[in-house]
């Protein structure tokens, strides 16, 4: 087995501060460009998982030239119960609204977005988990705004209805395993695990070995630099390109408590961890989330080259045929 380099992590504190420390404020949301996205998807009927999720940089994304949004289709209630996140939770969902995917189609064409993150509430009350539902977004991006590059931040599927989403053809595939293996059943949901969302995300690469795969980890929960070291080592053998880890923050009482606020010193020997271990992104932070914008413009760089490459390689193709068969 190849070797690397590894920093040395410091072990982790005591018990979360009272306060947030001074690393983790950010300013208000605001202004023209936040009103105008946030009118835009009450127009068309869309959620975000930036308001559900009530996500700290939404202030920073959600303004100027190079704004981003993370859609959430399949409604905005989830039948899964995680002690981190605030998204409804209901045992029976309302029915997919099946003019979504056209509405999503025409949103991300109205933004003029060059990069666009989609992700779903899971829905196992769905026989197919909503996976032909989401993949049809995927399509109606496509057809509105074809030279937009696309992630998906989809729910662990497996089998068929991993295919299908995956026969969409997303630029990038997320699924993230949240946190280390030993605090699963205390954070999320009891249908979750570490290997399934690792078996996820090798399904992925299976199912279309050019897929970038991509994952993400939260900190500050309790768990050890061993238990980093670890999830960050198997989440290298199932073949994930890109990694972000960022700082878990209650979003209320009734969810699970922070143990400890991570300091920017250690985000960033985690960061070095990650790249000494070949990922071909690391983005590690204190207010890094699965939706990163300067993780966004790196894998949409990535993604472009290929395209080019890909229509050069075509057109060449073309090319020589033609010179061969004119007479």
């Amino acid at each position: 087995m190849e070797s690397h380099p590894q920093p040395v992590l410091q072990p982790p504190g005591g018990p979360a501060a009272p306060r947030k420390p001074a690393w983790l404020k950010v300013p208000l949301p605001g202004g023209p460009d936040h009103a105008r996205l946030k009118a835009l998807a009450r127009d068309l009927r869309l959620h975000t998982v930036c308001e559900e999720a009530r996500c700290p940089n939404i202030g920073e994304c959600w303004k100027g030239a190079h704004a981003t949004m993370t859609l959430m289709v399949l409604g905005d209630e989830c039948t899964r119960a995680c002690r981190f996140c605030a998204v409804k939770t209901v045992k029976q969902a309302a029915p997919p609204d099946p003019e979504e995917p056209e509405h999503v189609g025409q949103a991300v064409a109205a933004m003029d977005l060059g990069y666009v993150v989609i992700t779903s509430v899971d829905r196992d009350d769905l026989p197919d988990g909503g996976s032909a539902h989401y993949a049809e977004c995927i399509r109606k991006i496509r057809a509105h705004s074809p030279r937009t590059v696309i992630e998906t931040l989809a729910p662990d599927y497996r089998g068929r209805e991993l295919a299908t989403l995956i026969e969409a053809k997303p630029d990038v595939f997320a699924h993230n395993v949240e946190v280390v293996s030993r605090l699963q059943r205390r954070i999320r949901d009891p249908r979750c695990s570490f290997e399934r969302s690792l078996e996820t995300l090798r399904g992925a690469k299976a199912q279309d070995p050019e897929v970038l795969t991509k994952s993400s980890l939260m900190v500050g929960l309790g768990e050890t630099p061993e238990e980093i070291l670890t999830s960050l080592r198997d989440l290298r053998a199932a073949g994930v390109d890109f990694l972000t880890v960022g700082q878990y923050l209650r979003p209320s009482p009734k969810h699970a408590p922070v143990r400890e606020y991570v300091t920017p010193e250690r985000f960033l020997e985690i960061q070095e961890l990650g790249e000494s271990l070949g990922f071909a992104y690391v983005a590690s932070g204190p207010l890094v989330r699965s939706s990163y914008k300067a993780g966004e413009f790196f894998a949409a760089r990535l993604v472009r080259e290929r395209r080019e490459h890909r229509e050069a390689v075509r057109a060449l193709a073309n090319k020589s045929a033609a010179g061969v068969t004119s007479p």
